[in-house]
């Protein structure tokens, strides 16, 4: 079992920047690709970025490439979402996800189904 915290949302204006951290407990993480996803109210949860080897960069969704970046403590076991040039279409509940195991295919990292963990979220909200 792993289990994951979310924090560091809240209140930014657009053009700001917040990070957010997940932290994971029940497991090492440091070998698992993770991945960030967001919800705004009545959509459909999205996948934001992935966090693992440099070649995933390229699955970064493309409303968010050039101004977000993850990153992984692997002594805290966290990992985290640098996001800078926020702008109110960003407005979401964000969450972390882990799968059951470290690999998969790295063209399943932006299905949710790929994700067997969830944090609880956290929000940010832009105002304009």
């Amino acid at each position: 079992q792993v289990q994951l915290v979310e924090s560091g949302g809240g209140l930014v204006q657009a053009g700001g920047s917040l990070t957010l951290s997940c932290a994971a407990s029940g497991r090492t993480i440091s070998s698992y690709v993770m991945g960030w996803f967001r919800q705004a109210p009545g959509k459909e949860r999205e996948f934001v970025a992935p966090v693992g080897w440099s070649g995933l960069q390229t699955y970064y969704a493309g409303s968010v490439k050039g101004r977000f970046t993850t990153a992984r403590d692997n002594a805290k076991n966290t990992v985290y979402l640098q996001m800078n040039s926020l702008k109110p279409e960003d407005t979401a509940v964000y969450y972390c996800a882990a799968p059951e195991r470290p690999g998969f295919e790295a063209n399943r990292v932006r299905d949710t189904e790929t994700y067997k963990y969830w944090g609880q979220g956290t929000q940010v909200t832009v105002s304009s």
